[in-house]
């Protein structure tokens, strides 16, 4: 069913990496929400209001939200798909993050809004009727929001949407509530017992907890994400390809919507080989990454020893004392200067983010005595610096 949509209503379904395909793909996924929970919607109040249950009610008004929220993701996408101005350079794709995060609030506003009818009727208890059709309906709506679930995580993962993805998890968070109506439902039907009231609160609190977890997700690529372990190592060894090119570092991706981004590398190049040959490498490197990738992307030159054997066996001691040390830690940016009596050793050691002054301090000087060890003349010029990767997911 889900490709069968693609085909028919994405034109170049296959290019998502074009803002044009992308917008489609967002509007199909609104679409398709709205008409879905305007239905459920619809059929859950009638059954709420025919079987006086305060838990299916909580539900239907759930999907009506959910419904405003595809109209509010259909502006957004909208929106995010113009193309940049002067007013704003680099374009409007974090629109549709900030459409995602105020769908976020109006799926916490109805969880508390029926967190208070629920305590309400636990209070002021009131009877239910367990009939069967009904009760199917609500069967039927829960399979319903399993395929929305998988339908926008489906389109989300091609295009690498969040917003797509946080309205899958919507959908699975949907699941679950009408499943504890159901529940509660039955319970009544089997055992004549009156859950309902509890049942509601437990909806109410899964939708909250819905509407917080998507605004979670929304805000991290507003604040600023960490780079993907992936996208760091397509990067870097797209750039590191290149010949004259010998190794890459401080790696910095800023996200301005998706398949939106800039970013900025250093590239370590031979000091021995003519400036103007390493730019035109350079120039290349940045020319391919943006046509393979479409991100924008700034090289920087760091000119490295790559022939004096002296210099290398030096580093490779440093790198050998960095490791014995603490396994976390990486370094780069390593240069010699000799200055009469003095060796000075100058590198950018990388550090995990927990790390403090103090703990910096100890290192500085660990990394000191452990080299002096080796020769008496070396001296450490350390700048710490921290890693803008994320962790590998599990």
């Amino acid at each position: 069913m889900t490709e069968f949509l693609v085909r028919k209503f994405v034109k170049d379904y296959e290019q998502v990496h074009e803002t044009k395909v992308r917008t489609q793909y967002g509007v199909l996924s609104s679409c398709v929400g709205i008409l879905c929970n305007v239905l459920l919607f619809v059929v859950k109040l009638l059954i709420g209001f025919a079987m006086h249950s305060i838990a299916i009610m909580a539900d239907a008004f759930n999907n009506l939200t959910d419904a405003a929220s595809s109209i509010i993701s259909f502006v957004g996408v909208k929106m995010a798909s113009k193309p940049a101005d002067q007013e704003h350079p680099f374009g409007h794709g974090r629109m549709e993050y900030i459409s995602a995060f105020i769908v976020a609030f109006l799926v916490i506003q109805v969880g508390f809004t029926f967190l208070k009818s629920s305590f309400e009727k636990i209070i002021h208890p009131e009877t239910i009727s367990f009939e069967l059709v009904p009760f199917l309906i609500l069967v039927l709506s829960v399979l319903m929001k399993l395929w929305m679930a998988a339908f926008n995580r489906k389109l989300g993962k091609r295009i690498d949407s969040k917003v797509m993805l946080a309205t899958s998890a919507d959908s699975l968070g949907d699941v679950a509530t009408t499943s504890v109506t159901i529940l509660a439902t039955l319970v009544y039907g089997v055992f004549g017992w009156n859950i309902d009231a509890y049942a509601g609160l437990a909806v109410s609190l899964l939708v909250i907890w819905a509407g917080i977890g998507i605004a979670r997700e929304t805000l991290e690529p507003l604040i600023g994400q960490p780079i993907s372990p992936q996208l760091y190592k397509e990067i870097s060894e797209l750039v590191e390809s290149f010949d004259g090119i010998v190794g890459t570092h401080d790696l910095i991706v800023h996200n301005y919507g998706p398949n939106k981004s800039m970013a900025s590398i250093h590239a370590e190049v031979p000091r021995d080989v003519d400036i103007e040959h390493s730019h035109a490498v350079i120039d290349r490197a940045e020319k391919e990454v943006f046509d393979k990738m479409g991100v924008y992307l700034v090289i920087h030159m760091d000119p490295v020893e790559v022939h004096d054997t002296w210099v290398l066996g030096v580093k490779a001691q440093v790198q050998e004392v960095i490791a014995q040390i603490d396994g976390c830690l990486e370094f780069h940016d390593f240069h010699l200067v000799k200055e009469g009596e003095c060796i000075n050793l100058i590198f950018d050691m990388v550090i995990p983010h927990e790390y403090g002054e103090e703990k910096q301090d100890e290192l500085r000087l660990l990394v000191l005595e452990k080299m002096q060890e080796r020769d008496g003349r070396f001296q450490c010029l350390i700048t710490m610096d921290k890693s803008f990767v994320g962790k590998e997911e599990d």
